[in-house]
């Protein structure tokens, strides 16, 4: 037996609300010019909701504005007021105190960033890994593409039915490898355990939400040869009952998710968020830049798991470096052969990954910041970042 676990959380999470309310300023804020510069934090805590940082743009945000934007968000997200929850028990829209500490953005980074070439530096200095794996469809890790598939039935089950659930929902799912020979190979052999958390109204049995989860699980669709309802472990609200949640009992804060939102812990992460910022802030872009080549990379049958490093210095905009480690999976071609592929064929620049992945034009045709940030940052294949549209060019070194 060989075990790694992953975990997903709701966009009900607080932790989630927070990002989704600071990915929506940044949506507003680049559909009414796309040269805003933005890094707006949100803090929610009981019925209060803090967004402090630092905006930059000819689109002008008032009071009454973020107010409206906070309560709509919350909404969206589920937290809709219907009374099935009292106001003790869950966060209702109408009870939320919108505090805004706004900053315009420091002109020492803006110099950097916005160079009079036309090129975009780094908007800070740092790290950022992509990996890709094929152990499944989406080229992710097992254990965090199921839970996520799990967290997602769930969820969806609750905004619809929520004279029954909370939508402030976690999954984890445990993957047994069997031996650590095949956890190196990505050769995932069954799920292990399945843990789902789900709030309920208080008039609902805990007997009677086992049954409901149980049956959500089932119908999941899990892949056949991994999940055998007979075996795997499942616990369903192992604590008992749980009505009260939300930020009422329960704080959130923009990009304390950043596990959920990349590799589930399967692979390294950098030492940024990406909610609240824009492309210009290469925690995001950079990120982005790294999953699609890693993605790309293994899709090409080069590997089976890559990951991608890559890293900047604040107002420069080439990389100061790029990393590519298959971890022993290389079938044909070396990380060192990968390396300066990657650096000779694609520019990486803050500009290039922009233009690459459309980041300052975000719209419900293409995609927008706030679902990226209620979905996860990686691994959902509509995301411009997810596409494989370099594999062609990686399957060349294969001569």
């Amino acid at each position: 037996m060989y075990l790694f676990t992953s975990e997903v959380v709701s966009p009900g999470h607080p932790d989630k609300c927070a990002d989704i309310i600071a990915d929506t300023i940044v949506d507003i804020l680049l559909k009414n010019d796309k040269n805003s510069r933005v890094a707006s934090e949100v803090f929610v805590a009981g019925n209060k909701v803090v967004i402090g940082g630092e905006v930059k743009s000819k689109h002008k945000l008032s009071k009454a504005d973020y107010d409206n934007l906070v309560k709509n968000v919350l909404k969206n997200i589920g937290y809709d007021g219907a009374g099935y929850f009292t106001k003790k028990q869950c966060l209702h829209p109408d009870e939320v105190e919108v505090l805004v500490f706004l900053n315009e953005q420091s002109p020492d980074i803006n110099q950097g960033v916005d160079q009079e070439s036309g090129e975009i530096g780094a908007g800070d200095q740092g790290i950022m890994f992509g990996f890709a794996s094929d152990e499944s469809a989406e080229f992710m890790p097992a254990a965090i593409s199921y839970a996520r598939m799990l967290c997602d039935k769930v969820y969806a089950y609750a905004k619809s039915h929520p004279n029954e659930l909370g939508v402030d929902i976690k999954t984890q799912v445990t993957i047994d490898y069997g031996t650590k020979e095949n956890f190196e190979n990505c050769k995932p052999q069954s799920i292990h355990t399945i843990v789902v958390s789900a709030p309920c109204v208080e008039s609902m049995k805990i007997e009677d939400l086992r049954a409901l989860i149980r049956k959500l699980i089932d119908d999941t669709k899990l892949p056949k040869e991994l999940f055998n309802a007979d075996k795997t472990k499942i616990l369903i609200n192992p604590t008992g009952k749980y009505v009260n949640h939300s930020s009422l009992h329960d704080s959130g804060l923009t990009g304390r998710k950043l596990i959920v939102d990349s590799f589930g812990g399967y692979a390294p992460i950098g030492g940024g968020a990406q909610s609240s910022k824009d492309y210009t802030k290469v925690d995001r872009s950079g990120l982005y830049a790294a999953r699609w080549l890693a993605k790309n990379i293994v899709a090409a049958k080069l590997a089976k798991k890559c990951i991608v490093q890559l890293s900047y210095a604040i107002g420069v905009a080439k990389p100061t470096s790029v990393s590519v480690d298959c971890m022993g999976t290389n079938t044909k071609v070396s990380d060192e052969v990968l390396s300066d592929f990657v650096m000779q064929n694609y520019a990486l620049t803050p500009n290039w990954i922009c233009k690459q992945f459309a980041l300052d034009k975000p719209s419900k045709e293409t995609f927008l910041y706030a679902d990226v940030a209620a979905r996860g940052q990686v691994g959902q294949k509509d995301y411009p970042w997810e596409k494989l549209d370099a594999v062609e060019d990686f399957r060349k070194l294969l001569g």
